[in-house]
């Protein structure tokens, strides 16, 4: 069992109840053929990589493993497990120059972005990024809409900062559609944010 550094239990994005697995197994669109927006993003790194437009990795989780067994000589099975340290965003590297790093988030809320799926170490990390010129974002992906955004972070900061003082805890879609950057899928690459980013840094709507 892995645990946050305050010992509370950790759920990965990636273990997902029966039902769920059964729902997401029924959708069969061109858009979402059962990969998650993780293996999505993966697909799309590795095709900018291997054509040189852009460097950029999924960070590695920094954990301490505590209690290892060994049910076989040739198999170690990992029991529990802590992280070292909170994590930060998903994704950094480096395009044209410019530092990029991200979140990517997945909601089945066809009206709304939920901001309970931000944490608060995340908004100051993407803060202090931006802070040393760097493109913060978060890419978001309203699953049953089949829609995918580039959410720049000074609209997830101003989201933030209102919920902080009392506002909605969500973002909705209309704040997606007039102050984000949508991302139509495609087949190669899968989810080019690349050309997301270059209509965020000209200031394209």
């Amino acid at each position: 069992m892995l645990k946050y550094p305050n010992g509370k239990p950790y759920n990965p994005k990636n273990i997902t109840s029966k039902n769920t697995m059964n729902k997401k197994s029924k959708d069969f669109s061109f858009g979402n053929r059962g990969k998650t927006l993780e293996d999505e993003i993966n697909e799309t790194n590795a095709y900018y990589l291997s054509r040189q437009i852009a460097i950029i990795h999924k960070k590695p989780v920094p954990i301490q493993i505590v209690k290892v067994e060994y049910p076989k000589r040739s198999a170690a099975v990992i029991r529990e497990a802590y992280f070292r340290t909170p994590s930060t965003t998903d994704y950094n590297g480096v395009w044209n120059g410019y530092y990029i790093d991200f979140e990517a988030k997945e909601t089945e809320s066809t009206t709304s972005f939920p901001l309970k799926n931000v944490h608060e170490h995340q908004i100051t990390h993407m803060k202090n990024v931006v802070n040393q010129q760097g493109i913060a974002f978060t890419i978001v992906r309203f699953s049953k809409l089949n829609r995918y955004f580039l959410l720049p972070f000074s609209v997830l900061y101003e989201a933030w900062s209102n919920m902080k003082k009392g506002g909605r805890k969500s973002i909705p879609l209309g704040t997606f559609e007039s102050k984000s950057y949508e991302i139509i899928p495609g087949y190669n690459p899968r989810i080019d944010y690349i050309s997301a980013i270059k209509k965020l840094i000209s200031g394209e709507n």
